[in-house]
């Protein structure tokens, strides 16, 4: 069976196809996003989720709950998904949508995890250096790991470059390790 992640790649995948021929990719993304927005709220989900629920009350409130704010596209996407019982992979499919969007618009995805919050000055650099490795515009997403000691992680796609102190402490570890042997 298929796993969670590639059936939201699926839909993703189906839905991008479709929004490419409608010409409203950004459309799509933003009532995509809304909708998992709603139905990840935790009174919503509870209910959505509950297979004791029968399935036209949850088809009901997901319509209820969707239908003013997204396209009716959108709706039948995620009754779909709940029918299915994958409503959980909205988010995924979100997800997965974005990285074929930011694909076609040549925008290049890095996550940079830092021991310590970055300076404004510190992330343009480092977006302006990404750029310049992988060639395109940069979306950039910081985060905050003070487990890494010092120094900061930079993953771009499948790509981990690993400049932190904690990653430096296991490579020392594992050459002791090795040449112990």
């Amino acid at each position: 069976m298929a796993g969670p992640t590639t059936a939201a790649r699926r839909y993703a995948e189906a839905v991008f196809s479709l929004a490419k021929e409608e010409d409203a990719l950004d459309r799509w993304a933003a009532d995509l996003a809304t909708a998992a927005d709603v139905v990840s709220t935790p009174e919503a989900a509870r209910f959505v989720r509950d297979p004791a629920v029968p399935r036209q009350a949850r088809r009901n409130v997901i319509s209820g709950l969707l239908g003013p704010r997204v396209s009716p596209s959108v709706v039948k996407l995620v009754l779909l998904l709940s029918e299915r019982g994958r409503v959980d992979a909205v988010p995924a499919v979100v997800a997965e949508y974005r990285r074929l969007l930011n694909r076609e618009r040549g925008i290049v995805e890095a996550r940079v995890t830092s021991a310590a919050p970055l300076e404004p000055g510190q992330v343009d650099a480092l977006r302006g250096r990404i750029a310049g490795v992988a060639g395109g515009t940069v979306e950039l997403t910081t985060e905050v790991d003070p487990a890494l000691i010092g120094g900061l992680t930079v993953r771009v796609g499948d790509t981990l470059i690993d400049a932190s102190v904690r990653g430096r402490l296991e490579r020392l570890r594992e050459r002791l390790t090795e040449g112990a042997r």
